[in-house]
């Protein structure tokens, strides 16, 4: 399924890199984990907001968790990763 970009309509959209981390109270990082959880499950694309831009998640992603260790900081994330179309 393709999403239609709001910025060019269904063409190619180009736009800069972006790094974001976000904090969510936890009651709303847990529902965002089911809605995602609950995705994956039934094969299906995954919609997000994140600090204002709306993400589609294509059911093809990938995901993976990733465990780093620094200077006594550990780090857990989950990730979830595709290829945009235009890329």
């Amino acid at each position: 399924m393709r999403y239609p970009s709001r910025v060019t309509g269904w063409g190619a959209r180009h736009e800069a890199d972006r790094d974001i981390d976000k904090i969510y109270p936890l009651p709303d990082f847990i529902a965002k984990l089911r809605r995602l959880a609950d995705a994956l499950e039934a094969d299906e694309p995954f919609e997000i907001q994140i600090a204002g831009e709306r993400i589609y998640v294509p059911a093809r992603a990938v995901v993976s968790i990733e465990h780093e260790r620094d200077e006594g900081r550990e780090e857990i994330e989950f990730q979830v990763t595709w290829r945009s179309r235009e890329a």
